[in-house]
């Protein structure tokens, strides 16, 4: 069975969270240094900085300034709190801090070339889809030299969510029955693919965003699976198109 296979980008084929996780860590030092002696704790800090950074994502999607602008949120919420005084200097500083994150070399997770090696070799026909800026997703991209496997079946959208998948799968006129959709954000890969009716893969991480993880009570039309690792993925597939054969599905 000859399927349409989808991937997510960001900690899914390549790393992405890590980064930001580093980059938050200097993010909080930072500010629990200019507030020592104003009762603000890391707990806190960091807790004020996830509200402000997903209600920024949710109103302007992904593009590359709201991660560095959540910074300088942060840091003007809590000057006003404690009456501190704002810097220009220091919301700089925590500006450039914000949007080096997307500075960082383009890691590939284990097994990606492997895997997507192995599902092209099978005949599948591979797509990837990401959120995110349409420059700094496209030199991920170049960089991992992925047109080899997906060639003009890119799709960058700075919004994810259901709308833009049922889009893609309505102009690419995909069979349902034989899509895959495998990502790592519960929101915007699985719960979005659920909604529209194909096969889903889970691919769980350990260090997560906030953001991506939520609760799906849409019944699944098709497989909905979890998996930790991509060599994983071939043999789920396969597996699973298995056991549909012998069902007589």
């Amino acid at each position: 069975m000859k399927l349409s296979i989808l991937f997510d980008l960001d900690d899914t084929l390549i790393y992405c969270n890590k980064y930001f996780n580093l980059v938050l860590d200097q993010f909080a030092d930072m500010m629990l240094d200019w507030f020592s002696g104003y009762g603000v704790d890391r707990g806190t800090l960091l807790a004020k900085h996830t509200e402000l950074d997903i209600a920024g994502v949710q109103l302007f999607g992904f593009k590359s300034e709201h991660f560095p602008q959540s910074f300088v949120d942060t840091y003007r919420y809590f000057c006003e709190q404690h009456r501190r005084p704002k810097s220009s200097e220091e919301e700089k500083w925590l500006w450039d801090l914000g949007i080096s994150v997307y500075e960082h070399e383009v890691e590939p997770y284990p097994h990606m070339e492997e895997t997507l090696d192995e599902l092209s070799r099978s005949g599948h026909r591979l797509h990837l889809y990401t959120g995110g800026d349409p420059v700094i997703q496209q030199r991920k991209i170049e960089r991992m030299n992925l047109e080899r496997y997906f060639e003009d079946r890119i799709y960058i959208r700075m919004r994810k969510n259901t709308e833009a998948l049922k889009d893609i799968l309505q102009a690419g006129r995909f069979d349902t029955d034989r899509t895959w959709m495998i990502g790592n954000s519960l929101r915007t890969d699985v719960l979005p693919a659920v909604e529209c009716g194909i096969n889903a893969i889970y691919m769980k991480r350990e260090q997560e965003w906030t953001y991506n993880m939520l609760t799906i009570e849409t019944p699944p039309r098709g497989a909905l699976l979890t998996l930790t690792a991509l060599s994983e993925v071939p043999p789920a597939i396969g597996e699973y198109a298995l056991k549909l054969k012998e069902s007589g599905v």
